[in-house]
């Protein structure tokens, strides 16, 4: 009987397969041509001390407790529709990730070490995921900026109100703000002309900070008596977002569960909090901190009708998990994640789960669940006392 690291050697596509211990224990030929390393520079050592994958907004994807050794340790297979690795000459590789994961009888049944294989296939970059030259802004959780993959320094910005201008400008990318908007933002109290004065210098300052970072000074333009952010130099994940949810949505209302769930787990990703959260108190986010955080809600109800498709109850659990941290007053999450733990035969926890939401609409609401929870819990409870 052929052994399971056997799909490495014989498989077409670049691939590698990986010990319980995350060492390489398996290197074709293929993902020697294509990431230059030769087997014996691979196997026995750790995958994240070779392989250098990152997704397109720069966010390391190989660690040491990495999302994809997350999804092997549940049984479960991980992909990644679209990402970078390093070759070894230093030249960065546009990928796509998928993986075969070995049920645990199997691994046991063969006496075989590997967890899991992982093939490679290239990609030709498209012309708009090209990040070398723009400069990331990241504005979910906590505010950041890269450029050609280094953090920009902004904590050591003297001018601290600078950073709220590029937050703000951020906001309406690609579309010029007035400065009278930006001066009823900043000062709404001094006069037109001393704030004129203020906003000149922290234009001139923002510009200064940006060009030291190696960026080029167009991309903070001035239109007639506006300011706006080049939007041909700047990738916001907030759009990035944007365009991965309807993709998703798109794909999900084809039933093309697994692609689907491919783009909203790039989503996901990119949502690592709330928008624009270190100005919590700001008027001037409030509205889309509200749209993003209920696009992100909707986008785990949509992966959780994706893993029901699919018969991944396990995975279900786990979003409406995730969306219940986000927000526990979401009472469709309360009854979404009963039903999936009443499919794994986890009645109790599912009972537990509804005295939970109970618990948490009367402090918070001070209301009882919808009827239909209610309606859920009493099926629950009458399909479960026969056998009490």
């Amino acid at each position: 009987m052929a052994k399971t690291g056997d799909l490495t050697a014989f498989a077409s596509d670049a691939s590698f397969s990986i010990d319980g211990h995350h060492e390489i224990v398996g290197w074709n030929d293929s993902a020697q041509q294509l990431l230059g390393y030769e087997l014996d520079e691979t196997v026995g050592r750790q995958c994240s001390n070779i392989l250098q994958f990152v997704y397109l907004d720069g966010e390391l994807l190989c660690s040491e407790n990495c999302e994809c050794w997350q999804c092997f340790e549940r049984n479960q297979p991980f992909s990644a529709s679209f990402c970078r690795a390093r070759h070894k000459n230093g030249d960065w590789i546009f990928l796509r990730i998928s993986s075969v994961v070995l049920p645990k009888d199997a691994k046991r049944s063969q006496n075989d070490s590997v967890v899991a294989v992982i093939f490679l296939n290239e990609q030709e970059p498209a012309q708009d995921l090209s990040l070398q030259d723009k400069l990331q802004i990241f504005s979910f959780g906590n505010f950041s900026l890269t450029f050609r993959g280094r953090a920009v320094p902004i904590r050591n910005w003297q001018r601290k109100q600078s950073i709220t201008l590029l937050k703000y400008l951020a906001s309406h990318l690609g579309q010029p703000v007035h400065r009278e908007v930006l001066i009823e933002q900043f000062w709404p109290d001094i006069d037109e002309s001393l704030g004129k004065k203020r906003l000149k210098v922290l234009v001139y300052f923002l510009r200064r900070q940006l060009y030291a970072a190696g960026m080029r000074e167009e991309v903070l333009e001035t239109v007639g008596k506006s300011y706006l952010l080049n939007n041909e130099m700047i990738w916001l994940d907030a759009l990035a977002f944007q365009k991965r949810v309807a993709e998703g949505s798109r794909l999900q209302g084809q039933q093309r569960w697994h692609e689907a769930l491919t783009c909203y787990d790039e989503a996901m990703c990119l949502y690592k909090g709330d928008y624009m959260a270190n100005d919590v108190y700001a008027d001037w986010c409030t509205v889309e901190r509200d749209q993003f955080r209920e696009s992100y809600l909707e986008m785990l109800a949509g992966m959780v009708d994706c893993y029901a498709a699919c018969s991944r109850d396990s995975d279900a659990v786990r979003v409406c998990r995730i969306a219940l941290v986000c927000d526990p007053i979401q009472e469709r999450f309360h009854r979404l994640l009963m039903e999936h733990l009443v499919r794994l035969d986890r009645t109790d926890s599912a009972l537990a789960q509804y005295r939970t939401c109970q618990g948490i609409l009367a402090k918070e609401l001070g209301v009882d669940p919808l009827p239909e929870t209610q309606l859920l819990y009493q099926k629950v409870v009458a399909e479960t006392s026969p056998n009490i």
